[in-house]
């Protein structure tokens, strides 16, 4: 069932997430009060940074019609008149950003490496019915697929799922939106245009290096951070993106929007049932078979469109990349003096976990790469 199989996202978690805890983050205050939403300074990478006035804690952000919530997490190592840089981190469906921020291996990489982190919530346990908390994207609304009705395929159809086949997870908020049984997170907020205010709020109560900030997604989350990258609104916001578990929708094969490319990370797990990668150099769509039925872009046909928009060659077979991790299977088409090249697809023996402790320090290196 796609509502106990996304829930199982960070390393030890099978259900929703907890709620934050009290545990204090070393070297951080956690008043944990809600901060005002004033911006106070200059932002970006200039040396005369924003006032100070957000803490590590939970804070809100006024949107259109409602509020949205989110943990920050800042570093041991800030400082106040040297820029940091930023990873926006997007949880799992029915999660929120305790996925991320509860975890400690999360918490100490970005304290050693500098990193402030924000953590936001996603939206739906406020709806009737109080369905799942959710990242939309493109299809995950309207339930349609993104490359139509192909008649040179058997059986082919315009949907993200197998409608007969999977549970109606339908928002109440995407009644008129939803075009079959296939749409399953919410339509209450765009969620392009949240993470972007997100950046722009973040830099105007903390110092911001507004040309180093990141996004990082699992499951849920990470199939919306494709959509960051692939969303003209969106794009030149994240200089490089991770997405863990996640992939787009059927059909869903566009480049990213910046100009020569986003580098991206891509983690995923040969043992996922809910959001398979497939074989290698195999650019069929891949199928959910953990209960629902859903279909998604596989990992080797999304790589190959943004290594092409990196300017990488795409006509051989992607090759190794040794990242020092035995059990992970890495490769690019993109070749690179750089350890970590600028589209790389990882591939570990897992299922739809998360397993921070070594995937972690990969995304802050591969961020830390691309800066």
């Amino acid at each position: 069932m796609l509502f106990l199989s996304l829930l199982a996202c960070a390393p030890a978690v099978d259900s929703l997430a907890p709620e934050p805890s009290d545990s204090t983050p070393v070297g951080t205050d956690t008043s944990g009060d809600t901060a005002d939403s004033a911006a106070t300074g200059d932002t970006g990478t200039t040396p005369a940074c924003a006032a100070t006035t957000w803490s590590s804690g939970r804070h809100t952000l006024d949107r259109p019609g409602l509020v949205r919530s989110f943990r920050v997490h800042v570093p041991a190592t800030y400082n106040p008149e040297v820029p940091a840089p930023l990873v926006l981190a997007f949880h799992g469906w029915g999660g929120d950003g305790a996925e991320f921020l509860d975890d400690p291996t999360v918490t100490a990489e970005a304290d050693a490496r500098g990193y402030v982190l924000v953590a936001p919530d996603g939206l739906g346990p406020d709806e009737p019915g109080r369905p799942a908390s959710s990242w939309s994207f493109r299809g995950s609304t309207t339930g349609l697929d993104g490359d139509g009705l192909d008649p040179e395929v058997a059986g082919d159809s315009t949907d993200i799922c197998d409608d007969a086949a999977t549970t109606d997870y339908a928002y109440p908020s995407c009644e008129g939106v939803a075009q079959n049984g296939c749409s399953w997170t919410q339509c209450q907020d765009d969620d392009v245009d949240f993470a972007v205010a997100l950046v722009a709020e973040t830099a105007a109560h903390l110092c911001i290096d507004t040309e180093r900030v990141y996004a990082v997604g699992g499951s849920n989350g990470g199939m919306f951070t494709w959509e960051l990258g692939q969303n003209e609104a969106s794009a030149d916001t994240f200089r490089a993106l991770a997405p863990i578990i996640g992939l787009p929708h059927r059909g869903y094969l566009a480049p990213p929007a910046r100009a020569g490319g986003t580098p991206v990370l891509l983690i995923t797990g040969t043992r996922d049932r809910t959001v398979p990668p497939g074989e290698w150099e195999d650019p069929a769509y891949t199928t959910t078979s953990d209960g629902d039925t859903y279909y998604y872009t596989g990992a080797t046909a999304i790589t190959r469109v943004w290594a092409e928009a990196a300017g990488c060659p795409t006509a051989a077979a992607a090759v190794p990349v040794d990242v020092g991790l035995p059990d992970l299977d890495c490769r690019s088409y993109c070749p690179s003096t750089d350890p970590l090249p600028p589209v790389l697809d990882c591939r570990a023996r897992m299922g739809h976990t998360y397993d921070f402790d070594w995937s972690w320090p990969l995304v802050l290196q591969f961020f830390d790469q691309h800066d």
